[in-house]
């Protein structure tokens, strides 16, 4: 027998988790957040999740909240006994931390691999990370997808003399060196 697989929206990706469940004939499934007065807030699924593969859809850009509400996301799903638990991040918050640039600074990227990793996620799916080497941060799987094979073709045919694709740091240079 099949596992059911089910798709569940952060906060600030309903839209694009309702067109991911869609592509796969599917809806988002139900869930709901409480939020206390403190701030904290409790994310939990409406629906069983019990044996199902379960795909959390959250952008953690800004990162602070949304990576918060992610983690809580996932170690609810863990306690729910869901059988996979896949993160979709379109952005993953703090990728730009992948290495130490000076002395005393935190690695923010492999910080975040093992928070998600500690709170139970199976795998992560991401785009564009900053840097290859965030892959090897996690000890689950990563597909790193990439979306500038998708504009590429769309740029390209808007036939401008002079354009130019700039990166923001040496980080980005490569997917910037794409187009």
């Amino acid at each position: 027998m099949e596992k059911p697989i089910k798709f569940f929206a952060g906060a600030n990706t309903k839209y694009l988790a309702s067109q991911i469940a869609k592509s796969y004939g599917s809806e988002i499934s139900s869930s709901s957040i409480v939020e206390f007065s403190d701030g904290e807030f409790e994310p939990s699924f409406d629906e069983t999740v019990r044996g199902s593969h379960v795909f959390l859809i959250q952008s953690t850009t800004p990162p602070s909240d949304n990576l918060m509400e992610l983690l809580l996301m996932v170690d609810a799903a863990k306690r729910a006994s869901a059988h996979n638990i896949i993160a979709v991040m379109p952005y993953f918050g703090y990728a730009r931390q992948d290495k130490k640039g000076k002395p005393r600074v935190p690695i923010g990227a492999k910080l975040v691999a093992n928070l998600l990793s500690a709170a139970g996620v199976s795998r992560v799916m991401t785009m564009d990370l900053h840097a290859d080497q965030i892959q090897g941060f996690f000890e689950v799987p990563v597909d790193h997808l990439y979306a500038s094979e998708l504009f590429i073709e769309d740029i390209k045919n808007l036939n401008l003399a002079n354009l130019v694709i700039a990166s923001p740091d040496m980080g980005g240079t490569k997917r910037a060196n794409a187009y």
